[in-house]
C-alpha cells in the first residue's frame, strides 16, 4: 500500500497540467455527480448550487495524497470566509472515488462535498491531468474554477502546487460579491 501511495505521489509530481480550458466568459458544463459530506453519500448538482450563489469548483488528483490532503484543509479552514462571500465549495476527483466519503470527513472536515468526475465532466472542464510525454493520467488535474450563479466562468486557476487555490479563488469570489453590492 505504502508503494502504491509513493508511486501515485510520483506520477503526480512528475505529471503537467493540461491547461484550464474554460477561459472567464465561458459557460460551465452543467452536471449531476455522486459525491459525499461528512462521510455521508450525496448528489451534487452544480445548477441547484448555483441557485445558492457562486460555486467554486476545485478539481483534484486524487484523495489522500499529500497535496490534495493539504489543499482540503485549507479549503476547509477558509469555508467560513467563502460562506460569508455567498460561496459554495465542490471538490472534485476522478481519482480514488472510492475513497470520497472517508476524505471528506477526514481532510474536508465535513465543512463541504468532495464528487467524483465523470469522464465527460472531466472532458467537459478540460482537467484531464497530462504527463511530461504528453500521456494522459488517470487522474484530475489541480484545476480551479469560481462560477457565477448565471453558469459563466468568473475565474480558473491551473497549478499543481495546491498553494494558491483557496487564496486565488476565495479574492475572485470576494471581488463578485463586492461588484454585486453597487
Amino acid at each position: 500500500m505504502r508503494t502504491r501511495f509513493l508511486l501515485a505521489s510520483l506520477a503526480l509530481s512528475l505529471a503537467a497540467p493540461a491547461g484550464a480550458a474554460l477561459a472567464p466568459g465561458a459557460k460551465a458544463p452543467d452536471f449531476s455527480a455522486s459525491g459525499a459530506i461528512a462521510g455521508k453519500p450525496v448528489t451534487l448538482s452544480l445548477k441547484a448550487a448555483l441557485k445558492k450563489g457562486p460555486v467554486v469548483l476545485y478539481f483534484f488528483p486524487a484523495a489522500f495524497t499529500s497535496g490534495c490532503n493539504a489543499e482540503a484543509h485549507a479549503f476547509a479552514e477558509a469555508l467560513p470566509d467563502f460562506t460569508a462571500a455567498g460561496a459554495t465549495v465542490i471538490g472534485m476527483t476522478a481519482g480514488n472515488v472510492d475513497q470520497l466519503q472517508k476524505f471528506s470527513s477526514e481532510h474536508c472536515a465535513g465543512k463541504f462535498a468532495v464528487a467524483a468526475a465523470s469522464p465527460q465532466i472531466v472532458k467537459g472542464y478540460d482537467v484531464i491531468l497530462k504527463r511530461p510525454d504528453g500521456s494522459v493520467a488517470k487522474v484530475t488535474s489541480r484545476t480551479s474554477y469560481v462560477i457565477a450563479p448565471d453558469g459563466r466562468i468568473l475565474f480558473a486557476h491551473d497549478d499543481m502546487s495546491p498553494a494558491d487555490h483557496v487564496r486565488l479563488t476565495l479574492a475572485a469570489v470576494q471581488k463578485y460579491k463586492a461588484t454585486r453590492r453597487h
